[in-house]
């Protein structure tokens, strides 16, 4: 059977670390099963926010990658203001953190890059993906964001080939994202940026989302939205788990010879910043190795990532200061054995009710592991369904502070017992390669 092409329009690929790198490098790795040749289409010189060298290493063999160069102004904001290195992610100051150099720095990125800083990589891509078009046969062509100017390359070829299949894939949302209301946006930006978005999901064959929320919002809007969630990926996973049947939602087996920590260890892995930052749980932390001699005298708060520097300032003013192991940024393999090791695993997600459609791609890696998470976050998550759907831990809003006490005191008196590994079910549903399966019998 011949194979169709599918074109995958992507700012983030190897060498760059982080979450957004992962959801395509592992399709196009796995889309060639269902009778897809991925070809990449990502910038030459691109402006990463985090480096991961160990990824390249998962890039299939022999895919057929094209590559332009793009113009970025994050080095003329980098000069305004060293902190705004976070944009490149997405991230910045806020509240009583902000300086006025943020707030303006802010205020130019909101305002003057609709719908983002890379919006200069969009015309020159139009034009020379119209000519590459021409000269190949492709059969389905996507575009992930954020960066959401991604899109707008969709919509400019869309509107040249009218019958050309184009699946905006939507890792994260856009006007509905928590940190847009921080943008500090005129209304005539506001408005653009809608339209922009409008357009997209009206124009767009396909809309993805990674959450179930996402797709009904994005539904409500008007276009023809499928999840396909985010997921974990059976080769990177160094748990012990196996799944009894990859197609289907059998149980899941766990070898007996479970290695316990001579610490009971609570591990972020990731990119933790102000917006998600669990305050109470730091509280509540404190108050155990003040209170609580033996839990003290074990336990461990882990970070395998980047931490912004007011949080860990803040923590390390603190009683948890001597139980404080922070590892900085590591590579993905690395941070997959420091999951493996933990008792205990946090995921943090902005606190307003417009997010709870935000499904963490680390929540699915800790899922592989069998250990047991604890989530922060709105009312009524996706990620609580997911938690509660495989049994793998649990998730509180915010402002909880008896109830997270209670439970992780109750894991550290399991840690205790030597049993720390959840009576996880249901997560072969989120292996990358039944995912893949899924997202090619859409493309049809």
């Amino acid at each position: 059977m011949e194979q169709k092409k599918i074109l995958i329009i992507t700012y983030y690929w190897p060498p760059a670390g982080g979450p957004g790198v992962q959801r395509w490098l592992k399709f196009a790795k796995y889309l060639p099963d269902s009778g897809w040749n991925p070809v990449i289409y990502t910038p030459e010189n691109p402006s990463y926010p985090l480096l991961d060298e160990s990824l390249l290493n998962e890039v299939p063999r022999n895919i057929e990658m094209v590559k332009t160069k793009i113009w970025e102004p994050y080095q003329l904001a980098e000069k305004l203001n060293k902190s705004n290195k976070k944009f490149k992610a997405g991230q910045f100051d806020v509240g009583k953190n902000q300086s006025w150099k943020s707030r303006l720095s802010i205020w130019v990125r909101g305002n003057f890059f609709i719908p983002d800083a890379r919006v200069f990589w969009v015309k020159p891509s139009i034009k020379f993906l119209e000519q590459y078009l021409k000269e190949n046969k492709i059969d389905v062509v996507v575009t992930s964001g954020p960066p959401h100017s991604l899109h707008m390359i969709g919509l400019g070829l869309k509107n040249k080939f009218p019958d050309l299949k184009w699946i905006a894939d939507f890792r994260d949302p856009w006007t509905e994202i928590s940190y847009y209301k921080h943008l500090k946006l005129t209304k005539s930006s506001d408005r653009k940026h809608r339209q922009l978005e409008s357009a997209v999901f009206k124009n767009a064959d396909i809309t993805l989302a990674t959450s179930y929320t996402d797709a009904e919002n994005f539904r409500k809007a008007g276009a023809n939205a499928v999840c396909i969630t985010n997921g974990f990926d059976e080769s990177d996973a160094s748990a012990p788990l196996s799944m009894t049947d990859e197609t289907t939602d059998g149980p899941i087996s766990k070898s007996s010879d479970q290695q316990i920590n001579q610490s009971f260890t609570l591990s972020y892995i990731g990119v933790l910043e102000q917006l998600r930052n669990p305050e109470n749980l730091w509280k509540v932390l404190d108050e155990l190795v003040r209170e609580n001699k033996e839990f003290a005298d074990h336990f461990t708060l882990k970070f395998a990532g980047r931490v912004d520097d007011k949080i860990l300032q803040s923590i390390e003013s603190s009683n948890l200061k001597k139980h404080i192991l922070n590892l900085g940024y590591i590579s993905h393999d690395k941070a997959v054995e420091e999951m493996t090791g933990s008792d205990l695993l946090l995921i943090t997600n902005f606190p307003s009710t417009s997010s709870k459609g935000i499904i963490p791609g680390k929540i699915f890696e800790y899922l592989a592991t069998g250990k047991q998470i604890i989530s922060f976050g709105p009312d009524e998550a996706d990620v609580s369904r997911i938690l509660a759907e495989t049994n793998a831990g649990k998730h509180f809003r915010y402002e909880d502070a008896k109830a997270v006490k209670d439970f992780i005191l109750e894991k550290f008196e399991l840690w205790k017992d030597g049993s720390t590994v959840a009576n996880t079910q249901n997560i072969d549903q989120f292996s990358r390669r039944n995912l893949t399966k899924k997202l090619a019998e859409i493309l049809g």
